[in-house]
């Protein structure tokens, strides 16, 4: 393997790591739920974006073949990652979940949740 490639594994690895660790920080020491889905949804999928590639760069220089499996495992979790978050959130606003008061948009959850206590007072 060439020390070029060796590089780039090692830059992927290191970036990968570094997103992962602020991920996993945010995640921990955020105030609430709605700050809270950044550290998971953003920092962390990308973190593991670049481990992911860096293993699918050396896997396919080691058996000469396109690795395909890592490729699978990224896009996979590019579309979760957004969606999960968003089930989340829902979750969260339909919980009612208090949320700090520094969280932008204080008046869209609560225009939401007066929508729907008035949605519910229609279909009753």
């Amino acid at each position: 393997m060439s020390f070029y490639t060796e590089l780039l594994i090692c830059f992927l690895l290191v970036v990968g790591g570094v997103f992962l660790l602020i991920g996993s920080i945010g995640l921990a020491r955020l105030p609430d739920v709605f700050t809270r889905l950044h550290g998971p949804t953003k920092a962390t999928t990308l973190g593991i974006t670049g481990v992911l590639l860096s293993s699918m760069i050396y896997q396919t220089i080691n058996q000469g073949s396109f690795s395909v499996s890592e490729v699978l495992i990224t896009l996979f979790l590019l579309i979760t990652a957004p969606v999960a978050a968003n089930m989340i959130a829902k979750a969260t606003l339909h919980r009612e979940n208090p949320s700090i008061p520094r969280t932008k948009g204080q008046s869209l959850l609560h225009n939401i949740r007066h929508r729907k206590a008035a949605d519910a007072e229609q279909s009753d």
